[in-house]
């Protein structure tokens, strides 16, 4: 048997060797015009054809010889073991709508599952009528198509809840109530899973807000992370000294974007597509701005009552480019008309998943920036998300690299 590839990942454009996914299902087919907008999707897609679409993606991945890991066949392998078994009921009932006799039914009807229909109801959730032996006030005023255990529509996003650092993994903390129960379930997969056996996880779900979508691995050692709807500066700098306290950086730009849901994280506006260049949003092309953040000499950790060297702000691309080590950061220019930008941007086509250097996947329908990184010798491959876009995210977001290998030194 061929082993696994040592995980880890150093930069966002080294060869993609294994990549966390979550191929949509019955959670989806929980969202109505009533809820979309509480659980964070812009409208209710048709499921079965965002299932065609993930798995074109998958097959996409797959056929340039990446491992795909599934998020939901880890978790059912583990829910065989009764310590992951205990805490992931407990999660999904430590919900204060729920009162103490419906907490008690509804964590009867959860362990009597099997681990697979486990694995299912906590992703696509427990519904009213779909719970045995219900009981309780909470449970006798709720509406029959109310949630006892809401739904995780969300979990598509496999890039928010982890993001690999070194060989370490930060386990995010999601912003939106409707996700903090991702991070719970990807963390019980990186402690319990045999596959991540030894790993480190660098950062958890009960500290400031930091989203793994606002986490750009720009070279080996320096990372930018957005600060705004998402991820609060506060996390930005815990995981800025963890970084250095562990040696895993040298160097994080803070960069704040626009607290709004176009721009809901650094990924939507920018990526890597090259050892030295990016897509990124022509709109903040000129106007992002960076915070860089070194350490001083004996950091010891996120609770060294030591000074971080803060500097700034100055141009992002500037500021990234002296961290690389690098004369200058190319931004594509996708030359588009403000409208057609706009269009674009929204449907995630700033949102790239870099399998190699000048190699990255995205969305078929942002025809226009798709022709400006060819004509910058991007090579692109083309995946269909008129579906999967539907919660604003692309083929970055869908993805948590497992795996890269390291970039070649620079000359």
């Amino acid at each position: 048997m061929t082993p696994s590839p040592a995980m880890g990942a150093t930069s966002e454009v080294g060869a993609l060797q294994t990549v966390l996914l979550h191929r949509p299902g019955n959670e989806l087919r929980r969202l109505t015009p009533r809820n979309n907008d509480q659980l964070l999707f812009d409208g209710v897609p048709w499921v079965d054809r965002a299932q065609e679409e993930h798995d074109a993606f998958a097959e996409a991945l797959t056929a340039r010889g990446v491992e795909v890991l599934y998020l939901d066949r880890l978790l059912a392998e583990i829910l065989s073991f009764p310590s992951a078994r205990a805490e992931l009921i407990g999660a999904a009932v430590d919900d204060p709508r729920l009162g103490a006799s419906l907490q008690r039914a509804a964590t009867r009807h959860l362990a009597w599952l099997a681990p697979e229909d486990l694995a299912a109801t906590l992703i696509a959730g427990l519904a009213h009528d779909e719970l045995r032996g219900g009981r309780g006030l909470a449970y006798e005023v709720m509406d029959r198509s109310d949630f006892v255990v809401p739904p995780l529509p969300n979990l598509l996003f496999t890039r928010d809840s982890s993001v690999w650092i070194g060989d370490e993994v930060a386990v995010t903390s999601l912003a939106m109530p409707a996700r903090h129960r991702e991070s719970t379930i990807t963390a019980a997969v990186y402690t319990h899973h045999p596959r991540f056996a030894g790993v480190e996880q660098l950062y958890g779900a009960g500290l400031e807000h930091l989203e793994g979508g606002d986490v750009l691995l720009l070279a080996p050692g320096v990372l930018a992370v957005g600060v705004g709807e998402r991820t609060t500066p506060g996390g930005a700098e815990r995981l800025a000294r963890r970084l250095f306290a562990r040696g895993l950086a040298h160097t994080v730009l803070v960069v704040p974007i626009a607290q709004e849901r176009a721009t809901m994280h650094l990924d939507t506006i920018a990526t890597m597509v090259d050892v030295d260049a990016l897509v990124m949003y022509p709109a903040v092309a000129d106007s992002l701005k960076a915070w860089t953040v070194t350490a001083p000499d004996g950091v010891a950790d996120d609770a060294d009552p030591v000074e971080l060297h803060v500097e700034g702000p100055r141009p992002f691309v500037e500021a990234a480019a002296a961290a690389m080590g690098i004369d200058r950061l190319r931004v594509i220019d996708t030359g588009l008309d403000p409208v057609t930008a706009e269009r674009e941007q929204w449907d995630d086509g700033n949102n790239t998943l870099a399998l190699a250097p000048r190699l990255t996947v995205a969305y078929e329908r942002n025809s226009v920036t798709n022709t400006a990184l060819e004509a910058a010798g991007i090579e692109v491959v083309r995946i269909a998300g008129s579906e999967l876009g539907s919660g604003r995210g692309g083929p970055r977001c869908m993805s948590c690299p497992v795996a890269r290998a390291p970039l070649p030194p620079q000359a």
